[in-house]
C-alpha cells in the first residue's frame, strides 16, 4: 500500500461525501422552501398555515447552519490529516511531554489535546445553533451560564470516563499481539453495557434534575400498561428538559434492575394521560420487540469489525503518511493510528447511513404498531399531532433526504397507518401532525 494511494482514496471519499451531503442538503432546502406557503392536503385542514410556514422557516434555518458545520467540519478534517494539522500537534507534545511523562502519557496528551482542540473548533457552532437558531424559534430556554457549565461537566465526564478507557486500549495495542483488537472489542463491549446501568444512575443526575413522577393517577396508569408488556422498571421519573429546550420527550434507559421510565417535564405539560400512555407504549414496543438488544448487537459488530480494520492499518506505514503524519521512531504510535482512524471513518461510513435509517424507520412502524395493540392507537396519533407544533418539523421533507437520512418515517406516511384521533380528545379541534 503506497502512502499516495491512501491520500487519494481519503480525499476522494472526503470530497464525495462533502459533495453528496450538500447535494441532499440543497435538496431538502430547495423541496421545504418550495412547499413552504402550502399546507399538505392530508393536513389542509388540522394545520394552520402559519404553523406550516413557521416549520419550513426552522428547517431552513437549521439546514443552513447545517450547510456552515459542514463545510467547517470539511476544512478541520482536511486541516488535521493532509494539511498536517496533527503532526504539528503531534511533533509539540513529543518534544513537551513525552521526555516527562514516557509513552503511555505522551499518548493520553495527545489524545485529550486532539478533543480539547475540536471541542474549541466547534464550540462557535454550538453557541450559534443554541443562541440564534433555537432562541429565534422559540426553543431555547439555556442560559449561557448552563451552556457553559453543561461543556465544562462534559469535558469532565469525557476524562473520567475516556481516559481510563484509552488508557486500557492502548495498552492492549502495546502489549496484546497481532489480536489486540479481539480484547479491545471485549473491554469496548464491557464499557457500553456498564454505561447502560450507570448513565441514568450516575452521570444524567449530573445535568438534570430527575424527580419522582408525583401524578398518582397517571403513574397507577403508567405502572398497568408495564405490567401488561412485561416491563419492570426501577421508577417513573420526571425529568427537567425544560430548563434547556421546549422539546419534549419521553424514553427508558438503563439496563437490567437499573432501567428507568422518564417522561420531559415538557411532555406532561403538552400531553393528556392517555396521549402519555400512548406514547410510552410505543418505547415499551421498543424493549418487547428487542430493538434494544438487536441495536447495541448491530453495534457491537460494527465496532469488532472496525477495530479488526484499524488493527491492521495501524501496522502500515502508509496509513499515516498518506493521511499526513509522519510516524514517530522512538514513541508509539498507538494514539496516532486510533485518532487517524477516527478521522477517517466517517466520510468512509457516511455512505452506508441509509442502511441505519432504514432499519431504524421499520423499527418505528413496528413501536407504532405495538402501541396500537397495548394502548389507544388514536390517543398515540393525537399525541403525534400535538409535539408537531412543539417541534416544528417539517411536513414536506424531499423524499430523497427522507430516506437517506430519517430515523423516524415522515408524518405522512407515519400516520397514515394509525387510527385518526378524536377531534373531542384534542378539544374540538385537531393540533398539529408530527412528522419525522
Amino acid at each position: 500500500m503506497q502512502a499516495s494511494t491512501v491520500s487519494w482514496v481519503f480525499a476522494t471519499f472526503v470530497l464525495t461525501s462533502l459533495a453528496t451531503r450538500l447535494w441532499l442538503a440543497t435538496r431538502q432546502m430547495r423541496h421545504v422552501a418550495a412547499h413552504r406557503d402550502r399546507v399538505p392536503a392530508p393536513f389542509a385542514a388540522t394545520v394552520p398555515i402559519d404553523v406550516h410556514r413557521k416549520a419550513a422557516d426552522y428547517t431552513l434555518a437549521k439546514g443552513r447552519l447545517g450547510i456552515a458545520a459542514m463545510a467547517l467540519g470539511g476544512a478541520v478534517l482536511i486541516g488535521w490529516t493532509l494539511l498536517g494539522g496533527l503532526d504539528a500537534l503531534n511533533a509539540a507534545l513529543l518534544d513537551a511531554v513525552w521526555p516527562r511523562l514516557g509513552d503511555m502519557g505522551y499518548q493520553l496528551a495527545l489524545l485529550a489535546a486532539f478533543v480539547l482542540v475540536g471541542s474549541l473548533i466547534e464550540l462557535p457552532l454550538e453557541w450559534f445553533s443554541t443562541f440564534r437558531v433555537e432562541q429565534r424559534h422559540g426553543f431555547n430556554r439555556m442560559t449561557l451560564a448552563l451552556f457553559v457549565v453543561d461543556h465544562l461537566k462534559g469535558l469532565v465526564v469525557a476524562a473520567l470516563l475516556g481516559l481510563p478507557l484509552a488508557a486500557l486500549v492502548l495498552g492492549l495495542m502495546g502489549a496484546a499481539g497481532a489480536l489486540w483488537w479481539v480484547w479491545a472489542w471485549a473491554a469496548w463491549v464491557g464499557f457500553m453495557l456498564l454505561m447502560m446501568v450507570v448513565f441514568p444512575t450516575v452521570i444524567a443526575p449530573w445535568f438534570n434534575r430527575f424527580e419522582p413522577l408525583a401524578d398518582a393517577q397517571l403513574a397507577e396508569r403508567v405502572r398497568a400498561l408495564m405490567a401488561r408488556c412485561g416491563f419492570a422498571a426501577r421508577g417513573l421519573y420526571v425529568m427537567d428538559g425544560s430548563r434547556r429546550s421546549a422539546h419534549g420527550n419521553a424514553y427508558f434507559t438503563g439496563l437490567g434492575r437499573a432501567k428507568r421510565v422518564v417522561f420531559f417535564d415538557t411532555l406532561l405539560q403538552r400531553l393528556a394521560p392517555g396521549e402519555v400512555e400512548a406514547v410510552l407504549a410505543h418505547e415499551l414496543g421498543h424493549f418487547r420487540l428487542r430493538h434494544v438488544p438487536q441495536r447495541i448487537a448491530l453495534t457491537a459488530a460494527v465496532s469488532g469489525a472496525a477495530l479488526a480494520l484499524l488493527a491492521w492499518l495501524a501496522a502500515q506505514p502508509a496509513f499515516y503518511l498518506g493521511l499526513g503524519v509522519q510516524p514517530s521512531l522512538g514513541a508509539p504510535n498507538d494514539a496516532l493510528a486510533l485518532i487517524l482512524f477516527m478521522l477517517a471513518l466517517p466520510p468512509l461510513a457516511f455512505f452506508a447511513t441509509p442502511l441505519g435509517a432504514l432499519l431504524s424507520r421499520r423499527h418505528e412502524f413496528q413501536a407504532d404498531a405495538y402501541a396500537c395493540a397495548q394502548a389507544d392507537g388514536a390517543q398515540l396519533a393525537s399525541a403525534l399531532l400535538k409535539l408537531h407544533e412543539d417541534n416544528a418539523s417539517t411536513l414536506t421533507p424531499d423524499p430523497v433526504y427522507a430516506r437517506f437520512y430519517y430515523s423516524h418515517p415522515p408524518a405522512a406516511e407515519r400516520l397514515a397507518v394509525l387510527p385518526a384521533p378524536a377531534a373531542a380528545a384534542t378539544g374540538g379541534r385537531l393540533p398539529d401532525p408530527l412528522p419525522a
